[in-house]
């Protein structure tokens, strides 16, 4: 089938897995900027109360790997089918609110650990079985799917939250995120066998993770990939401050902040094309390994807007292809008996090294007040972290199957 052509045959999966992507638990992510303003000054609750929400994304790190391995044994639809109708009464359960924080939190944690299930690790499961020769663009087009959703649909949401208030708000977004989760289960074409039975019992299980575990590709992909993102935590949260503390005005630190957003779609984009054409690991290597250029300047003493500027855009693009690379690696190496499970655990490493990263960056912002030392442990995190990927070599040209358990 030529490279164009997968798209034509396979394009119900992509529709399915962007759409769910779409609608689960990442709207949850795009959304709560949305409604922070309106909850604090409705309950009163503090802004320090409310960034303690970011704690409960640790949970994923547990939640991911569990949703991937219950999409490798039971398949997407009937994974992704538990997310599409729980995520939904999550933020309907948002809109009944009666001023708890602590409600506000245990609903959270349900929404964190039910919405897993509508993550990448699952969905893309649906791109990753059935293309080959456009594996890599089509991861590509499926991850944009959170970020198209959010582009159309935030403007909607603050329109509806200015309007007609913030419980109607979280009311739409729970018929939004139904709408599309039900839309992707009924495009999900029929499961592609993988030529053993699904991993439904324990021995199964320990069995596959022994084998992946037992693969030193698997250690050299966590390795690098949590190297490479000790940096995460700087434009989730500090960029601006970084840019203002660089001399850079307010106006021009937020243009410079949206080439960052700019980088993440042209990265993802020529990522999942290059992987297409390129030795995996090559690609890899450059792309996780531009940040590394960004970071170095950043901590420098340079200043020149224009510098700053590309600095960002190089972190961006490196975002961007990230998303690409974890799946796409995963199952080149190790194949789709076990892509959502290996997948689950390669994210929930790039989460705990997001984690470890924002620890590193408050204790140097702790002991010396600027960003510079950071940014340097963080370069040269990252050089080595790109440099691991070459480790990996030229994949089989055969995805790999796991041995027959008891073999």
């Amino acid at each position: 089938m030529s490279y164009l052509g997968e798209f034509r045959s396979n394009w119900r999966a992509l529709a399915a897995a962007g759409l769910g992507l779409g609608g689960g638990a990442a709207l949850h992510i795009y959304s709560l900027s949305v409604f922070a303003p309106p909850l604090l000054q409705e309950f009163g609750w503090s802004k320090a109360q409310f960034a303690l929400v970011g704690l409960i994304g640790m949970l994923t790190l547990v939640t991911v790997p569990v949703a991937g391995r219950l999409a490798d044994s039971f398949g997407v639809r009937r994974t992704a089918a538990f997310g599409v109708i729980g995520v939904p009464l999550c933020f309907v359960a948002y809109s009944m609110m009666r001023g708890s924080f602590t409600e506000f939190m245990a609903i959270t944690i349900a929404l964190t650990a039910i919405g897993a299930t509508t993550t990448s690790s699952v969905y893309s499961r649906l791109v990753a079985e059935r293309f080959v020769k456009a594996r890599g663009l089509a991861l590509a087009v499926v991850v944009c799917g959170p970020a198209g959703v959010s582009a159309l649909g935030i403007p909607l949401l603050t329109y509806v939250n200015d309007h007609f208030g913030w419980r109607a708000g979280y009311q739409s977004v729970a018929a939004f995120s139904l709408c599309l989760g039900l839309l992707a289960l009924a495009m999900m074409p029929r499961p592609v066998a993988t030529g053993r039975s699904a991993a439904r019992v324990p021995g199964r299980i320990l069995h596959d993770y022994r084998q992946v575990a037992g693969r030193s590709a698997f250690w050299v992909i966590v390795a690098a990939m949590l190297l490479c993102n000790l940096a995460a935590a700087l434009p989730a949260s500090h960029m601006k401050l970084l840019l203002l503390d660089k001399g850079a005005s307010s106006a021009v630190a937020s243009v410079i902040i949206s080439s960052y957003s700019t980088g993440v779609i042209i990265g993802r984009f020529a990522c999942g094309l290059s992987l297409d054409r390129f030795p995996p690991h090559i690609v890899a290597a450059i792309a996780m390994g531009l940040p590394a250029i960004g970071l170095f300047i950043l901590g420098s003493p340079l200043d020149a807007t224009v510098a700053l500027g590309a600095a960002v855009l190089l972190l961006g693009l490196s975002q961007g292809a990230e998303g690409d690379l974890a799946a796409y690696l995963v199952m080149r190496f190790f194949g789709i008996q076990v892509f959502s499970s290996t997948l689950g655990l390669v994210t929930a490493a790039i989460g705990s090294a997001s984690a470890i990263g924002a620890l590193v960056m408050g204790a140097t912002l702790k002991v010396t007040d600027n960003f510079a030392i950071y940014l340097y442990i963080c370069t040269a995190a990252t050089f080595v972290g790109s440099l691991l990927f070459m480790l990996l070599g030229r994949p089989p040209e055969k995805e790999p199957v796991l041995a027959p358990q008891g073999a």
